[in-house]
């Protein structure tokens, strides 16, 4: 029979891949924190002796609080102001990002039922088999592959078609901020795409464009007007990184407002610009605490 001490330590063990699935589902790194707190409670009140497989016991758990998290959150998104992202979280510096699951994709993931966003992500993305989905998510397997497959109709031109190398990433997302803060438009045309979309999550909490700015020119005068705005208030650059596999910067704008801007690009090209001002998607940042 296992310990307390060795139940805890498979918690340990398992805990940053637990907090993955929650996140990739819920789109929320508090919601995923407190999923899988509520998942370590159970855990360690369980009879240890009677779990053959600790690691698919507890995605099973996570899977299915998860589940019912979802159904209120979609409630809460038919009343949510402006456009909305999933909160960001940033790729390891030392390494590459862990799965192909990218900003724009989890926007995607967002408009899936629950069931079809939990069986893709447990099987084409964390390699479950579709006996344990089925168990995951109280389904059988036949019908967990045609929710699978259903999914992946619907992501599949979201999915990156090829990753832009890190320093390449971080040498456009410079430009980026270099162009938009300094009002060279000229510099910032050629950084974007024709079809280029620019959207600002500020949830009601903060001012931003209430919905997305679509095409060059619109993205262009609003980058115009904001260029005026940080002569008297610039923006203070915090850190380049990696958000949500794409590339991008953290920033600190006028009323010490915390903002991530994350580049989707494709061939050298800015084709979408992701904004989160929302401060309650940004409180897990350390920048958050700095005012």
């Amino acid at each position: 029979m296992a310990t307390e001490t060795s139940a805890e330590r498979v918690l340990s063990d398992l805990r940053p891949g637990l907090i993955r699935i929650a996140y990739r589902m819920l789109g929320s790194v508090a919601e995923a924190e407190d999923t899988v707190q509520e998942a370590s409670i159970r855990w360690l009140a369980t009879d240890h002796q009677a779990v053959r497989e600790p690691a698919a016991f507890l995605r099973r758990i996570v899977t299915r609080l998860c589940l019912n998290e979802l159904k209120s959150a979609r409630r809460r998104r038919e009343t949510y102001v402006g456009p909305w992202l999933p909160e960001p979280i940033f790729d390891p510096e030392d390494r590459e990002t862990p799965d192909d699951i990218t900003l724009p994709l989890m926007i995607v993931l967002e408009r899936l039922s629950p069931l079809e966003r939990a069986a893709f992500l447990l099987h084409d993305i964390f390699g479950m088999s579709f006996e344990e989905v089925a168990e995951a998510i109280g389904r059988e397997a036949a019908a967990c592959r045609k929710l699978a497959s259903r999914a992946r109709a619907h992501v599949r031109e979201a999915r990156p078609r090829f990753t832009i190398a890190r320093d390449r990433g971080r040498e456009l997302a410079e430009a980026f901020f270099a162009a938009s803060r300094s009002g060279d438009m000229g510099a910032l045309r050629a950084l974007l795409a024709e079809d280029v979309v620019a959207v600002a999550d500020g949830g009601g909490k903060v001012s931003s464009s209430p919905a997305p700015l679509v095409g060059l020119e619109a993205v262009l005068a609003r980058h115009a007007d904001m260029a005026r705005d940080f002569v008297g208030e610039p923006s203070q650059l915090i850190r380049y990184a990696v958000i949500d596999g794409l590339p991008g910067f953290v920033t600190i704008e006028a009323g010490g407002i915390v903002q991530t801007t994350a580049l989707h690009i494709e061939d050298r090209l800015i084709v979408a610009i992701y904004v989160t001002r929302n401060p309650d998607k940004l409180r897990h940042l350390p920048e958050a605490h700095l005012h």
